[in-house]
């Protein structure tokens, strides 16, 4: 079942997986792709043709704009901030320059931390509440400030790993990855 608030507007050509949560005043704009057993929060804007995967939590006053993807799990706290082209005017058209940002499998993006266009959030990186990110960031990276700089390691769990890169928690054991599509650790 599809739970969609009267207060929010969902245009035509959109796709919302079974399970998702759509709250007050909150907008989908066509092309939209929404996969299963989302939350997507008051007053959140998505698309036009923008993919989200399954399992997202997008909390209140978020606006996920073209060229923004999430994979699936991804967490973007309240009032963070995506953009979509790098030198905006708005006596100038830019929208065919769009930078395409990647958020990519079990993300977290705190409470107004801003995102700019053109980065590629690892998988299972944790971005502290009011970062700027401007880089891409490796696998499992916690990375807060601003500009963001990267601070340590975190588990899938979301807890900061030890120095030996096991997770304090549920015990998992990582190890750096060579360089590639998904540089940063991976679970051994």
């Amino acid at each position: 079942m599809i739970s969609i608030h009267p207060t929010a507007c969902v245009d035509e050509d959109v796709t919302i997986g079974e399970g998702c949560r759509v709250w007050h005043f909150s907008h989908i704009l066509s092309g939209s792709r929404i996969g299963e057993n989302c939350n997507i929060g008051q007053n959140v804007v998505i698309g036009p043709r923008v993919q989200i995967g399954s399992g997202c939590k997008i909390q209140n006053n978020v606006s996920v704009y073209s060229g923004v993807t999430l994979e699936d799990d991804v967490f973007c706290g309240p009032s963070m901030v995506f953009t979509n082209v790098w030198n905006p005017r708005a006596h100038i058209r830019r929208m065919d320059e769009m930078r395409p940002t990647l958020v990519r499998k079990g993300a977290s993006l705190g409470a107004n931390c801003t995102i700019v266009c053109g980065v590629t959030i690892g998988r299972y990186a944790l971005v502290g509440a009011g970062a700027v990110i401007t880089k891409d960031i490796p696998d499992h990276a916690l990375v807060y400030g601003n500009p963001g700089r990267h601070k340590g390691w975190v588990c899938e769990c979301g807890e900061k790993l030890d120095t030996k890169l096991v997770c304090p928690v549920c015990n998992l054991h990582f190890r750096m990855r060579e360089a590639g599509e998904h540089h940063g650790l991976e679970g051994i």
